[in-house]
């Protein structure tokens, strides 16, 4: 971590999404190793919600601003003047995408289109990490992992517009990015489970929110296999290419970033070891499958990441979720969320 903490000191930084889950710990974690950060995002939508609770506006500077308003995105790109920007701002879910299509395909599509085109007027910035997921790739349902150079495509509109996203980067990193010295790169993970997250409709938030209130979690699609990995593993490999990306010219490109195959899990296990480690909770398995399609197998082919990163898993699965349960319980035992957060980011770095 010290060659960490010296690159991204002083650095300005710019993260959209700061205000949801995986953007609040990034932003807590970029703080902490000394950058000058500013975030741009949608006000927080759940109630309780990272942001508030872990006061992630504190020492940065914090706008609240729709990522499709192109001409609001430059002015604060203007002001910023980023050296290293996050793409994170998304709508993020698949069921939410079924609902609301055309929302979820411009805010993804186009709210990328409008931070790179930003980035054209930026002399300052050298380095764009932008997210898209595991989803975007053409899911056949077979056996093995995908990798980056595989197909992509997309069943749902969410990972339609993730999918269609990586088009729109690469196209502004070959047609004006990469002339203009800005190295852009997508990264692709999914499943990612930690404390803090209190979106709708995903796993481990639903469990909380069942058992905490006494009730009894109704699950979907027991036997769907998922890469579920802790928070700050995908956000260590994004910190991690980003510095790569600022020594190096030939690593632009797409990365994933998720557990090893063989910790691919599926929903009941996750629930299983996650009710082990809450320390109660009743489950009930639905038996028949219901709603909208949804991929039963999914994994991530890691060897890139691993040969050009020297990215490797430091937590298993059985860890992450000890630790995601943790810190719910402890956050609603009225603990600091601040204090959890660094003390999981500490254990993290400490880590071998």
């Amino acid at each position: 971590m010290e060659n960490s903490l010296g690159f991204w000191h002083g650095k300005r930084v710019l993260l959209t999404g700061h205000t949801g889950f995986k953007g609040g710990w990034l932003a807590l974690w970029l703080k902490r190793l000394g950058a000058e950060l500013t975030g741009v995002a949608l006000p927080p939508e759940s109630s309780p919600n990272l942001f508030t609770l872990a006061n992630i506006s504190e020492g940065m500077g914090s706008y609240f601003c729709d990522i499709r308003n192109r001409d609001e995105i430059k002015r604060i790109i203007r002001k910023a003047k980023p050296e290293i920007v996050f793409h994170l701002a998304a709508q993020p879910l698949v069921r939410e995408s079924y609902t609301n299509p055309v929302e979820t395909f411009d805010v993804n599509i186009m709210g990328t289109a409008h931070v790179l085109d930003g980035l054209r007027d930026c002399k300052d910035a050298k380095v764009a990490i932008i997210i898209t997921t595991d989803k975007v790739y053409h899911n056949n349902e077979w056996s093995w992992p995908y990798r980056e150079e595989d197909k992509l495509g997309g069943y749902d509109p969410y990972s339609a517009s993730k999918a269609a996203s990586e088009l729109v980067v690469a196209s502004y990193r070959d047609a004006f990015l990469r002339e203009q010295g800005v190295r852009v790169a997508t990264a692709r993970a999914g499943n990612v489970i930690g404390g803090g997250d209190w979106s709708e409709d995903r796993l481990l938030p639903d469990a909380v929110r069942a058992w905490q209130a006494g009730d009894v979690l109704e699950v979907r699609r027991p036997d769907s296999v998922r890469p579920w990995q802790h928070v700050l593993e995908p956000l260590s490999g994004y910190l991690n290419l980003a510095e790569k990306l600022w020594l190096n010219s030939a690593m632009p490109g797409a990365y994933n970033f998720g557990p090893e195959t063989s910790e691919a899990a599926s929903v009941k296990d996750v629930i299983e070891l996650a009710k082990y480690a809450y320390g109660r909770g009743e489950v009930r398995y639905c038996d028949t499958v219901k709603g909208v399609h949804e991929a039963g197998w999914l994994a991530l082919e890691i060897s890139k990441s691993r040969t050009e990163l020297g990215m490797s898993p430091k937590w298993p699965l059985k860890e992450a979720l000890q630790r995601t349960m943790h810190w719910y319980r402890a956050q609603n035992e009225g603990q600091n969320p601040v204090l959890l957060c660094e003390h999981d980011i500490l254990a993290f770095e400490a880590a071998p």
